[in-house]
C-alpha cells in the first residue's frame, strides 16, 4: 500500500511538472528563464519584392545591438536577434510572428516593414502578449482596432500615412506654391490610397485643386496609358505614392514622355532602386517625405552616420537602416526601464517612452501608441536623396 501511496504522490508530481511546463509555454515567452540573453525577434522581408526595405532595417537592427553588447547588454544580458526571413509575403509574415513569439522566447519583434504584412502579425502578438513594433509600416489602422480601440500589444515608431500625406500636401502648398495638383495612387494598396486620401484631403482644405485622380496597379511595367492621359492636364504637381518598384518605372516614363511638372512621393521611395531605375535626370523635381536625411546637420544624425559609414564601406545609410536602428535601441531602452525582459513588463514600458531620443528624431508616444516627431522631406539632387526641410 505504501509502495503505491508513494507510486502515486510521484505520478502527480510528474503530471503537475508537466502542466506548469505547458502553462507556462502557452502564456507566451518568458526571456528572464531562457538564459543570459534578451531575445529580439526580427521578422522581415529578407527575400522577394520588398527585400530592399526588409534588409536595410535588419541590417541597422544589428548594428543597434552590436552597439548595445558591446556597452554592455541590457541589464546585464546580452541580447540576441532571432531573424527570420518573411519573404515579403503576408501569410509568411504571420507564421514568423507565430514562431517568435511562441517558440523563440522573444521579449518583443521588430518587422516586418511594410503595413500590410506587419497587420498580419498583429494577431499573433495579441494572443502571445508579446509587443510588435514596427518602425516602418505607416498605415493609419495599425495601432488601433475597428472600435477605435488601441492594440495593446503594437507600437509605431514612425509617422502615419494621414501624417505624412498631409505635410506633403502642406510642402505642395508652401514651399512649391502649388495651387493644382495631380493624384496618381496604386489601387491595389492600402499603404498608397491611404497617402492619396491624406494629401488630397489637405490640399483641398487649404485651397488647392485636384485636377485629376487616377491610378495604376502594383507589378504594371507600362504605366503609358495613364501617363498620356495626364499629359496635357493643367496642374502645377503630381503627387504619386507608392513603392520604389513601380513608382521609379513611373517617373521615367513620365520624363520620357515629356512630363516635367514636379512630381512628389513618400517614404516608399527610399531605395537606390530609384536612381538605378529611373535615372538621375528623370529623378530632377522629385520630391518626398521621409523619416530622416543622413544630411541633416544635427549632432545625433551625423554620429549615426559616422558609425555606419564606419561599419558599411563609406556608404550612407538610408530610412530603413535608420528606423530599423531606432527600433531596436527603442526596444531596448524599453527593456532597461522595465527592469525585466518578461514581455507584457515591456509593452508597458514601450507605452510609457517619453523623449526618447532617436536618430530619426526626438519622440514620445501617444495614448494610440504612435511617436510625436517631425517629418522631413528629401529632394533627388544628380540622383542623391538631399534633405530639404523639416516639417
Amino acid at each position: 500500500m505504501k509502495m503505491k501511496k508513494t507510486m502515486k504522490k510521484a505520478a502527480a508530481l510528474v503530471l503537475a511538472s508537466m502542466m506548469l511546463v505547458g502553462f507556462t509555454a502557452c502564456g507566451g515567452s518568458d526571456s528572464e528563464s531562457k538564459g543570459d540573453t534578451i531575445k529580439i525577434g526580427a521578422n522581415y522581408e529578407l527575400s522577394g519584392d520588398v527585400a530592399t526595405y526588409g534588409q536595410a532595417c535588419t541590417k541597422g537592427i544589428e548594428m543597434a545591438v552590436a552597439e548595445i553588447n558591446k556597452d554592455g547588454g541590457v541589464n546585464g544580458k546580452q541580447v540576441e536577434v532571432v531573424k527570420i526571413d518573411n519573404k515579403s509575403d503576408n501569410n509568411e509574415a504571420m507564421s514568423a510572428a507565430t514562431k517568435l513569439a511562441s517558440k523563440e522566447g522573444v521579449s518583443v519583434m521588430i518587422g516586418p516593414a511594410t503595413s500590410g504584412a506587419f497587420k498580419a502579425t498583429i494577431s499573433a502578438a495579441n494572443q502571445y502578449k508579446v509587443p510588435a513594433i514596427t518602425c516602418s509600416g505607416t498605415s493609419d489602422d495599425i495601432t488601433v482596432k475597428e472600435d477605435g480601440s488601441v492594440q495593446d500589444y503594437i507600437y509605431r515608431l514612425c509617422y502615419t500615412d494621414t501624417l505624412q500625406g498631409s505635410k506633403m500636401a502642406e510642402f505642395a502648398a508652401k514651399k512649391l506654391d502649388a495651387k493644382s495638383a495631380i493624384v496618381l495612387a496604386d489601387n491595389s494598396n492600402d499603404y498608397s490610397n491611404g497617402l492619396a486620401k491624406a494629401f488630397e484631403a489637405k490640399f483641398k482644405k487649404d485651397g488647392g485643386k485636384v485636377v485629376s485622380t487616377e491610378t495604376f496597379t502594383a507589378q504594371d511595367k507600362d504605366f503609358a496609358p495613364v501617363l498620356t492621359k495626364i499629359k496635357d492636364k493643367k496642374a502645377d504637381v503630381i503627387y504619386l505614392p507608392g513603392y520604389y518598384t513601380e513608382c521609379s518605372l513611373i517617373i521615367k516614363q513620365a520624363r520620357d514622355l515629356g512630363i516635367d511638372l514636379p512630381i512628389l512621393g513618400a517614404d516608399g521611395y527610399d531605395s537606390p532602386s530609384m536612381l538605378e531605375t529611373a535615372g538621375k535626370d528623370a529623378l530632377k523635381d522629385v520630391y518626398f517625405t521621409n523619416h530622416y536625411a543622413a544630411d541633416d546637420k544635427s549632432d545625433v544624425v551625423q554620429n549615426f552616420v559616422k558609425a555606419y559609414k564606419s561599419a558599411n564601406n563609406d556608404e550612407n545609410p538610408g530610412a530603413f537602416e535608420t528606423l530599423g536602428y531606432d527600433a531596436a535601441k527603442f526596444a531596448c531602452d524599453a527593456i532597461k526601464r522595465a527592469g525585466s525582459a518578461e514581455p507584457q513588463k515591456v509593452a508597458e514600458a514601450l507605452a510609457a517612452t517619453k523623449d526618447f531620443k532617436a536618430v530619426t528624431g526626438t519622440l514620445s508616444i501617444d495614448k494610440q501608441h504612435n511617436p510625436v516627431k517631425e517629418t522631413v522631406v528629401l529632394e533627388f539632387k544628380d540622383g542623391v536623396a538631399t534633405f530639404n526641410t523639416k516639417l
